[in-house]
């Protein structure tokens, strides 16, 4: 089964993601982590994303769209995927298509009020990049990592101004893409606001979504 994950940022697709791909067997595709780990190897693609990460532009949706084409190719994504982080545009979903047939879109939703709270808490080492949540997962010792003694800050994209502003401008440029996943018929909306420790609750919604797919 081919799965596309929606939602913002902070709204815990990655996190149930990673359930879902060892429940079902099938990959979980993050597109940010792909880009990372070409850049990081240096590979053609890669080389190329980085001229535009390092310029402060998004990476076209050509060169992304390569990316996710080859690794969906793979023999590990024989048996599906679970796509996050592309499309981001309805274009995407269209080129998409071309290559892949999508069975079901998942679209995590929660209330603004709660996202703020899970990224705003969010503390993260400067010395190991360990993160830390001061409310649901705080350190032993308030501003040092648990893990390697290091200072924890909090980065500027996750100060709760920025986080509301990158909310509204996600919601805004998002609705063509869930307009055109809802006309296709493909698009369950996953009530997403479950605290992590209820994470069975979000996981079941999805169940019952891929459940009848595969029958």
């Amino acid at each position: 089964m081919n799965i596309v994950l929606l939602g913002p940022p902070g709204v815990g697709k990655g996190t149930v993601a990673a359930v879902l791909s060892g429940k079902y067997g099938v990959p979980h595709i993050s597109t940010g982590n792909m880009l990372r780990e070409a850049i990081a190897k240096g590979t053609e693609l890669g080389r190329q994303a980085k001229e535009f990460v390092d310029a402060g532009k998004l990476v076209p949706d050509e060169l992304v769209t390569k990316m996710v084409r080859e690794r969906v190719a793979q023999p590990a994504s024989k048996k599906g995927f679970i796509l996050d982080g592309y499309p981001r545009t309805s274009a995407q979903a269209r080129a998409l298509q071309e290559f892949a047939a999508v069975d079901a879109v998942l679209d995590f939703t929660a209330p603004f009020k709660t996202i703020v709270e899970r990224i705003s808490g969010r503390r993260t080492c400067r010395k190991c990049s360990a993160t830390f949540h001061i409310k649901y997962s705080p350190p032993k010792k308030e501003g040092i990592c648990d893990k390697c003694g290091g200072d924890l800050y909090q980065r500027s994209d996750e100060k709760p101004g920025i986080i509301t502003e990158r909310l509204k401008v996600y919601e805004q440029q998002n609705k063509p893409l869930i307009d055109y996943y809802r006309n296709e018929e493909l698009l369950s909306e996953i009530d997403a606001s479950y605290h992590i420790t209820e994470i069975e609750k979000i996981v079941k919604q999805c169940d019952e979504v891929l459940k009848n797919i595969k029958s």
